[in-house]
């Protein structure tokens, strides 16, 4: 790869369109997927891919003028220590918020780059050409938050940032949720069944993991088979039924793993403290997520607990 301080005036001009182009790609990117959940987050990035596509233009005027037409293919990925944009889908995937900061970050960065640049180059021509660089990054991010306090005022960004909370509630919280409750409970039972009739730790160990795995696999299928998700909201049925799966097997797994000690008595106790961290949890991401009160939430996931938990051991000592 090629150094930065290796570059000539010319081919860190050639850098600059690439670099503008490429960004401006990314925001069209992001205006695009977010125009129906988002709509004036998007507009904001139309906004800021227009700006970029006009810098673009000056830099290509500048650089014809001093270097004639032909303009050397330089990216970002060809230099030592550049600053590489991230895909726009991976950032997406993060949720609003994060492609917000990514695009400031984007302006923030490649300003920073093209100052310290500056200070390490002796030639007169080239720190003037990233000095100018750097301000013109600056001008970016001005424009950039002009743009969004324009388009999206305190109301409108309020508005998207709940609507974007909600998003998650429905389609990854509730699955998973559900399925660590449903884990965490529902194994209970025979899991401490098995240890208290045969009090045998591995006993109990292999009756629990086969519990776990085939509670998870019956959660998976019946919450992905239990809408579609368009109606209601509640996204991609594959990726709901995954995460209820996923978590329903880890809430059984949880108070199962203690059963590998060999001390019947160390792994009660510890299986016990376990149940009493899941059903912590739980209450917490009620609390958290769904507003129930958290007491509220407490009383009501350990009574249930419980009595599964009594359930077992009276069966399991009959």
């Amino acid at each position: 790869m090629r150094k930065f301080s290796s570059l000539t005036d010319q081919e860190i001009l050639a850098l600059a369109i690439s670099n503008e182009e490429e960004d401006g790609r990314i925001y069209s990117d992001f205006a695009y997927a977010l125009r129906e959940k988002y709509p004036d987050t998007s507009k904001i990035f139309t906004d800021m891919s227009v700006e970029e596509d006009s810098h673009r233009r000056d830099l290509i005027d500048l650089y014809a003028s001093r270097f004639g037409p032909h303009i050397p293919l330089i990216r970002r990925q060809d230099i030592a220590d550049f600053m590489v944009r991230k895909p726009a889908w991976q950032v997406q995937t993060q949720g609003i918020e994060a492609v917000r900061q990514h695009a400031r970050q984007m302006e923030m960065d490649a300003a920073r780059f093209y100052r310290q640049a500056a200070l390490r180059t002796t030639d007169a021509a080239t720190r003037k050409l990233l000095g100018d660089l750097a301000h013109a990054e600056d001008q970016h991010e001005q424009a950039a938050n002009a743009i969004e306090l324009d388009r999206l005022p305190t109301s409108k960004r309020e508005s998207e940032d709940e609507d974007a909370r909600r998003r998650f509630v429905l389609q990854v919280i509730q699955p998973g949720l559900v399925g660590l409750m449903d884990g965490s409970v529902s194994t209970l039972a025979p899991v401490f069944a098995a240890a208290f009739a045969t009090h045998q730790p591995w006993n109990a160990f292999l009756v629990g993991m086969a519990a776990s795995v085939g509670a998870g696999i019956s959660m998976g299928f019946a919450e992905a088979l239990s809408d579609d998700g368009k109606l209601s909201g509640r996204g991609a049925p594959l990726l709901r039924g995954l995460i209820c799966g996923l978590m329903t097997t880890a809430g059984g797994i949880g108070h199962t793993l203690p059963f590998l000690i060999d001390n019947f008595s160390t792994a009660m106790i510890a299986a016990v403290i376990v149940v009493v961290i899941e059903l912590f949890v739980i209450s917490w991401i009620r609390w958290r997520y769904q507003e129930t009160p958290f007491g509220s939430a407490i009383v009501q996931i350990v009574i249930g607990g419980l009595l599964v938990f009594v359930a077992g051991v009276l069966i399991g000592s009959s």
